[in-house]
């Protein structure tokens, strides 16, 4: 067995048992296989191992890979997505994880009518109070949400964290309980076409307390692949 295929075995388990914990079943939490940096042979290793969601945090690496890889893979988009790159996200990805102002909403719903598509979307929340993470205010997320609701071509179908960086993950749970709290007051608002089915939110250090928090997308990088190089 190579070691990216122990990696996933072993990141399977931790999934499975924290969303025990929770009272929850597996099948509930997808893994999203972060793969920033990592070449080609070890993404198509991962899929064939078993990976069958694929995130990715930039548009100029993502197009060296996404038609590159073999195998029954969907893409995400991650990471921050500028306005001038909404055309080649559109091409790639099935969800975009990271939509944090109406603005880039309006970009990327203009772009999907012309391609006769619906966009699918996370709405990104800054749960951290870091400036220098993206992401809407907590308290602006509702309305953030309404709006990007009313945009031809987008369609809303939860929240996405990052969370604060630290090394005790428990110290991040927080930004995680924030988010799902956030997740069920938008749920409840009843806004037309928006579905709160998904939150993303935990990475490699923290993911086991962000499913026992309620996360339905983990985007998990090192504990798959390896050290980044």
């Amino acid at each position: 067995m190579s070691a990216i295929s122990e990696n996933l075995k072993r990141v399977q388990e931790r999934i499975a048992r924290a969303a025990e914990r929770s009272g929850r079943s597996a099948d509930e939490v997808t893994l999203v296989a972060v793969s920033k940096t990592q070449p080609v042979a070890a993404i198509e290793e991962a899929v064939c191992a078993g990976v069958r969601v694929l995130g990715e945090n930039r548009i100029q690496e993502a197009e060296a890979k996404v038609g590159a890889v073999n195998g029954p893979a969907a893409w995400h988009l991650v990471g921050h997505l500028q306005r001038n790159k909404v055309k080649n996200a559109l091409r790639m990805f099935e969800l975009i994880h990271s939509v944090d102002s109406l603005r880039l909403a309006q970009e990327i719903g203009k772009r999907a009518v012309r391609d006769g598509q619906v966009a699918r979307v996370l709405v990104q929340v800054n749960t951290s109070g870091v400036e220098s993470q993206f992401g809407v205010a907590p308290e602006g997320a509702l309305d953030l949400v309404g709006k990007v609701s009313e945009v031809e071509g987008v369609g809303v179908e939860g929240v996405m964290t990052i969370g604060v960086f630290l090394p005790d993950p428990e110290a991040v749970r927080p930004c995680f309980a924030q988010l799902r709290e956030l997740r069920d007051r938008i749920a409840a608002a009843g806004l037309v076409g928006v579905s709160m089915g998904h939150l993303s939110m935990g990475m490699t250090n923290d993911f086991e307390e962000a499913i026992e928090e309620g996360a339905t997308l983990v985007r998990i990088g090192t504990a798959v692949f390896g050290p980044r190089s």
